[in-house]
């Protein structure tokens, strides 16, 4: 017998444990995940401070921070379709897969089913993370569920997976839109109309929102900001500018120096609606009931200072009320922030010529920014803001004069939290009838196309590349 020879019945020599290759992009991507899942977190507040340290520690150039945040809000965008997904690939219901390991089966199906990463690649990173953050005995399980999920692409999943459209409408449209049903159906009764309408809507919720600044007049111009290598005109705000993909806010001097600031060109339009709406007698006082963050009142307050009007910002949370502070510090007309609740205000009824109360709400209006809202709201949520809504409007009705305007807004196109709280207000439904009269909203949103029957106006992502801002003006009459 060879001497070199193995004997019969010898052990083969073990692999060399290798140990698992640590990926600072993937790594950082899970951590946003859990911190959203376990915490109720939100993604955008999550991931600036967690990205901003990788580039301390010199772990992050520009495009790892771009993928890893196309990872985290990727995967919370399509979760519910990557659920299904997932679902169809394990041996077990998916609320008994362990959180954790659900978030690395996730990101690797978006990086499998929504980007451009190479197959092999991206199994391959998926379980080194599984190893490094999991273990390597279920890093094999998601070894083997990721494998199953790489044999197809997304459209023949989603025929696998997704309901007929003929045989449940609002199911098909949840599971390839990635929503939850109650959400479908709530957007489609706002939106009216048939298929095509719903469904570039559910889409305009899943892509990645544009950058958008305003330039606070008096303080800043769009002509500036657009001298940004980056900018491009608004659409609609005479004092909004985009900043194409990759560019970064806080590069732009005006927003360093607060003389502009981040905002959705919807709530653009909302404040320079209220500030344009007619008005007999007096403009001298002017009242953001519910100010915080601060975006809206901001610009209110900046506009308010043209006319030679002085704002009242009120949020009622503390903490809030500070942001509101720092977003008007330097206003260039009087302006005073205040802690108080709109509910019980501490102002005399009758005291202010234009009022905005910016009401909370779902959020449903903002996915897009904000996509892991669509999975923690239950529709039970509503019943919980009705009260609120309802009695922070007909706090405000009570706040203005007589024949000054108010400016109920939301960022939500829930029917039971835009139409339906005006109507009850005005009608005397659960409290005293408010006197107040419509004021057509439209005419104040000049070149925007699409606001519908009025006289209060809806926005949409997918026809005007905004939140769903809703916005109802009336006029106070007795």
């Amino acid at each position: 017998m060879n001497d070199q020879a193995r004997p019969t019945g010898a052990r083969r020599p073990h692999k060399p444990y290798r140990r698992p290759l640590k990926d600072p992009v993937r790594i950082l991507a899970f951590e946003a995940l859990r911190a959203v899942d376990e915490r109720d977190a939100y993604a955008n507040l999550v991931l600036p401070p967690l990205l901003r340290k990788a580039r301390e520690k010199g772990d992050f150039d520009a495009r790892d921070a771009a993928l890893a945040t196309e990872l985290v809000y990727g995967t919370l965008r399509r979760q519910g379709t990557y659920d299904a997904i997932v679902a169809a690939c394990v041996d077990r219901p998916l609320r008994e897969v362990d959180p954790p390991v659900l978030d690395v089966l996730t990101l690797g199906a978006h990086q499998l089913l929504g980007t451009r990463i190479p197959t092999h690649a991206a199994v391959s990173a998926s379980v080194e993370l599984a190893r490094v953050v999991l273990g390597d005995g279920r890093a094999k399980f998601v070894n083997a569920v990721l494998r199953k999920i790489s044999r197809d692409d997304l459209d023949t999943w989603l025929e696998r997976v997704a309901p007929a459209y003929a045989e449940d409408a609002e199911d098909h449209l949840a599971v390839v839109h990635s929503h939850p049903r109650w959400v479908v159906s709530a957007l489609w009764d706002a939106l009216g109309g048939g298929r095509a309408g719903i469904e570039d809507l559910l889409e305009a919720d899943n892509e990645r929102p544009e950058v958008t600044l305003v330039a606070r007049p008096g303080r800043s111009t769009a002509d500036e900001l657009l001298r940004e290598e980056s900018a491009l005109p608004g659409r609609w705000s005479p004092y909004a500018v985009r900043l194409a993909e990759g560019g970064e806010p806080g590069a732009v001097d005006a927003v360093r120096e607060g003389r502009a600031g981040v905002q959705d060109e919807g709530s653009q339009l909302v404040a320079i609606a209220l500030a344009g709406a007619p008005l007999e007698g007096p403009d001298a006082r002017w009242l953001d009931a519910c100010a915080g963050p601060g975006g809206k009142a901001a610009l209110l307050g900046a506009l308010a200072a043209e006319r030679g009007a002085s704002l009242l910002a009120a949020e009622k949370q503390p903490h809030r009320a500070n942001l509101v502070a720092r977003a008007l510090a330097g206003n260039p007309g009087p302006y005073q922030v205040i802690a108080a609740d709109g509910t019980r205000p501490p102002w005399l009824p009758g005291t202010f010529d234009r009022v905005l109360v910016d009401v909370p709400c779902s959020g449903l209006g903002a996915l897009r920014r904000r996509p892991e809202a669509r999975w923690r709201r239950r529709p039970e949520d509503l019943e919980g803001f009705a009260p609120l809504q309802r009695s922070l409007l007909r706090e405000a009705l009570r706040a203005v004069r007589v024949g000054g305007v108010v400016g109920y807004a939301t960022c939500s196109p829930h029917l039971a939290e835009t139409r339906v709280v005006v109507d009850d207000v005005l009608r005397g439904r659960g409290g005293p009838a408010a006197s107040a009269e419509w004021v057509d909203a439209r005419p104040l949103m000049p070149g925007v196309p699409a606001l519908g029957d009025g006289p209060d106006v809806q926005l949409w992502p997918h026809l005007h590349g905004t939140d769903a801002m809703y916005l109802a003006l009336l006029r106070r009459t007795a």
